[in-house]
């Protein structure tokens, strides 16, 4: 299973590597959700932190010099989860934990729309595409002629 994941990693995009973080907070919270039911404290811990981490780890990339707006909401959308994940945990809430992954599953099917748009791949700022992104980008533009400014809000 490991390696499937792995394989399926390096062809990833950019903005397919953010749906598999998401995907990988759900599958945490999914855990400490089980955990609250199975009264296992410290598997409720880890998998809450490890949930907490990819949170951090998304906003942490947030742009708002280049996202603006969109940027900003997504910010404060990680504030709540992190949030509502620590609440969560504290009163060992399955309920709670649904919720959260509900809010985190909605925003992943987005950028699933947003990972089937090609010209939306296109307008990846740098540090979010792939090295086969970067690579062919890199090879599409000839030396000769200028590379488009292209805005990309998050």
């Amino acid at each position: 299973m490991q390696n499937y994941q792995q394989q399926s990693l390096l062809g990833a995009t950019g903005v397919d590597l953010i749906v598999a973080m998401y995907d990988g907070a759900i599958r945490f919270l999914h855990r400490a959700s089980q955990c609250c039911r199975e009264d296992d404290v410290r598997g409720r811990r880890v998998a809450v932190k490890r949930a907490i981490d990819i949170l951090m780890y998304l906003q942490a990339r947030l742009r708002a010099d280049v996202g603006g707006k969109p940027a900003a909401a997504l910010d404060e959308f990680y504030v709540t989860m992190f949030t509502m994940t620590l609440e969560a945990s504290r009163f060992e809430s399955t309920e709670q934990f649904h919720e959260v992954i509900a809010c985190l599953r909605n925003v992943r099917d987005a950028w699933m729309i947003v990972a089937r748009d090609p010209e939306a791949n296109k307008a990846l700022p740098r540090e979010l595409r792939t090295r086969e992104e970067l690579h062919i980008t890199r090879r599409a533009t000839t030396p000769t002629e200028e590379p488009t400014q292209i805005r990309w809000c998050a």
